[in-house]
């Protein structure tokens, strides 16, 4: 008899290492060869023309669009694939002659459109041209009731409306850039009108030839006539009209309204110049000039001198 009280153990199994195998890659390998095959499959099917549908789609079009259609034909390897089939396709004969297009509708459609837009243009320069005719017979119509009848002279350019104020005997004395006391009245003549009209303003001083004299207030004719600008502008402003809408500039000798050579060159060429600015489109302010045909009104003054 035994006194242990052990079990019976079982006989241990050897575990053995999974086997590989090594012909797996032969599924994969015969799965590529069977894609392979049914896409060239494909492709050949594809490839093969069905000369009597293509023949039947060239007839349906011709009877579609009442006049013969035709392609190009090539060589293929087996010979040509639409040999049943006439030369090359005339794209222009496959449009019914009623849908076609001329080259001379095309030009005479353009040159309507041309016509429309030069009326449209010159109604509007016309237009424009009134407006501020009105605005320069208001503006004469003060200065003549303020005693100052011919102190301006007047011409609508493509700017707009020019009003040039001789500076001699009116504005400024010599080489000053103080307002003379008619040169107050004639602006506070002027200022209501301006100010009643909607359109921006360029106040512009403008200097004659002679230079200034050497040591004196002013370096040069272009400080003498800014500083005469922006005299003009503050004290229109001072007349009620907006400053937001005005804007002064200094152009010293180099916009004279007559040559040099002219008797009246001193006194003209030294003025102020308020720009009435137009309104209109560039095209319609490139016609101003012509609808004012050059006129201007006025007179010049004054003495010679800056």
């Amino acid at each position: 008899m035994s006194t242990g009280h052990g079990r019976r153990r079982g006989k241990k199994h050897e575990e053995h290492e999974e086997h590989e195998n090594h012909e797996r890659w032969l599924v994969s390998g015969f799965d590529m060869m069977t894609l392979l095959f049914v896409l060239f499959v494909v492709l050949f099917a594809m490839s093969k023309v069905d000369e009597q549908k293509f023949a039947a789609l060239a007839k349906g079009m011709s009877d579609a669009f009442g006049t013969p259609v035709s392609v190009l034909t090539s060589p293929t390897p087996d010979g040509a694939v639409l040999d049943g089939l006439p030369g090359a396709i005339d794209i222009a004969s496959v449009i019914p002659p009623e849908q076609t297009v001329s080259q001379a509708d095309v030009d005479a459609a353009a040159a309507q459109a041309a016509l429309a837009e030069a009326q449209r243009v010159a109604a509007e320069a016309k237009s424009q041209y009134d407006e501020l005719a009105a605005a320069r017979d208001r503006i004469e119509a003060a200065l003549a009731a303020s005693g100052h009848a011919g102190a301006a002279q007047y011409e609508i350019d493509e700017r707009g409306l020019v009003v040039h104020i001789v500076a001699d005997q009116v504005l400024f004395d010599a080489e000053e850039a103080v307002l003379r006391p008619e040169g107050r009245s004639l602006l506070d003549a002027l200022a209501p009108t301006l100010r009643d009209l909607p359109n921006e303003l360029g106040v512009e001083g403008h200097a004659n030839h002679l230079p200034v004299t050497p040591g004196g207030p002013w370096p040069s004719n272009w400080e003498l006539s800014a500083y005469r600008a922006t005299t003009v502008v503050r004290h229109l402003a001072g007349g009620g009209v907006p400053q937001g809408r005005m804007v002064a500039n200094g152009y010293s000798d180099t916009r004279p309204l007559v040559p040099t050579s002219d008797p009246n060159a001193l006194t003209v060429n030294r003025r102020v110049d308020v720009v009435v600015l137009s309104t209109a489109s560039a095209e319609a302010n490139d016609l101003l000039p012509g609808l004012d045909a050059g006129t201007n009104q006025g007179g010049t003054h004054g003495q010679e001198g800056q």
